[in-house]
């Protein structure tokens, strides 16, 4: 039981924090948290602030509702978060976000471009998956774990981004980095042919040095954040 509940105010300061960072997208967007063979997340129609232990809804991998009302689930919540769960069990926490501007470098036929250092963090790291319109269906969801493969961090072409861990600090971590390089990427690419892109060699060291640099990773950012939304 103390379990579920540590689970349960994770995923609901992570859905605090990202609504404070303004990186919801009203309500169409979701994040989830594993316990054993289910899944917690937001009843749809929710706005990320609204997110309480008490109205979050339990989904089993094959998509039953366990608790919560049925007509509150959004389909496609299930059909990309239970099943990454079912073909990862290193993941425990999957954020789906679609801020303009991780839309945007979705929408690059270069994807994520080495020009700043929170790009870094992903060089060499991300998955891409081709935009299919929703994801309502069990071959969708095939493909879309197909192109995850081994990845944590995906880009859904012209849609947005998926970001997992083992841990929610580690999916925050990720989440927050991602939307930071994106961000850049759409503040310097108005003039690409002027960028200064990072060589390969250096990006490749860099991205260990960052993802190796604290043994927790994001735990130490996680912890600040939660600082920031208890004031």
């Amino acid at each position: 039981m103390f379990e579920e509940k540590k689970i349960k105010q994770d995923l609901v300061n992570a859905y605090k924090i990202l609504a404070k960072l303004k990186l919801d997208d009203h309500t169409y967007t979701h994040l989830s948290a594993r316990i054993g063979d289910a899944f917690f997340i937001y009843p749809f129609g929710l706005r990320f602030e609204e997110v309480t232990e008490q109205n979050l809804m339990k989904i089993s991998f094959d998509g039953e509702v366990l608790e919560g009302c049925e007509y509150q689930y959004n389909e496609t919540g299930y059909k990309i978060h239970g099943n990454i769960y079912k073909n990862r069990s290193d993941l425990n926490f999957i954020f789906h976000l679609h801020t303009s501007e991780i839309v945007a470098v979705s929408a690059n036929k270069k994807g994520l471009l080495p020009i700043s250092q929170w790009a870094l963090h992903f060089y060499g790291q991300i998955a891409y998956h081709e935009y299919n319109s929703l994801v309502l269906d069990e071959g969708q969801a095939s493909d879309l774990i197909k192109d995850l493969g081994d990845k944590k961090i995906m880009l859904m072409k012209n849609h947005g981004s998926l970001t997992c861990g083992g841990s929610v600090y580690e999916a925050m971590f990720f989440s927050y980095h991602l939307q930071k390089a994106c961000e850049t990427q759409c503040f310097a690419t108005k003039s690409e042919s002027d960028l200064i892109f990072i060589n390969d060699d250096v990006a490749k060291k860099s991205n260990k040095d960052i993802l190796s640099f604290e043994k927790d990773l994001g735990k130490r950012d996680w912890e600040a954040w939660l600082r920031w939304i208890e004031k």
